[in-house]
């Protein structure tokens, strides 16, 4: 991935199901939250996306992956960044009626940098 100071990579870490619906949108949106998931939380390191992947995806659905994708960085300016147990834990917080939006701010093609299973 080239730099570009106009956007932020993100990291999201993603189940067998999460990605096909992802693959069915051509690799450029992430698909719309469930009525349980609230809240959809990009990851600002691939380390972090790494740990959810493998030790609570493959454990709750055999696979875990590890998406990494663009975003346009103005977007990201109307959000905080948010730490779920630690610095070494810094996620975004989109609401599940924003995620259209962000999905719109998506540049290029989101990829999978990472399996396990």
């Amino acid at each position: 991935m080239t730099d570009n100071p106009a956007t932020v990579v993100l990291w999201r870490p993603v189940g067998p199901k999460e990605l096909e619906l992802i693959r069915q949108s051509g690799m450029r949106a992430f698909p719309p939250r469930l009525p349980e998931q609230p809240i959809f939380y990009p990851v600002l390191t691939e380390d972090y996306a790494v740990r959810i992947a493998r030790d609570w995806n493959v454990p709750a659905s055999g696979s875990g992956y590890v998406t990494r994708f663009r975003v346009r960085k103005d977007f990201l300016g109307g959000y905080d960044v948010q730490e779920a147990g630690g610095r070494a834990h810094r996620e975004y917080w989109i609401p599940a009626e924003g995620l259209a939006a962000f999905n719109a701010t998506i540049v290029g093609e989101i990829e999978v940098v990472q399996e396990f299973r």
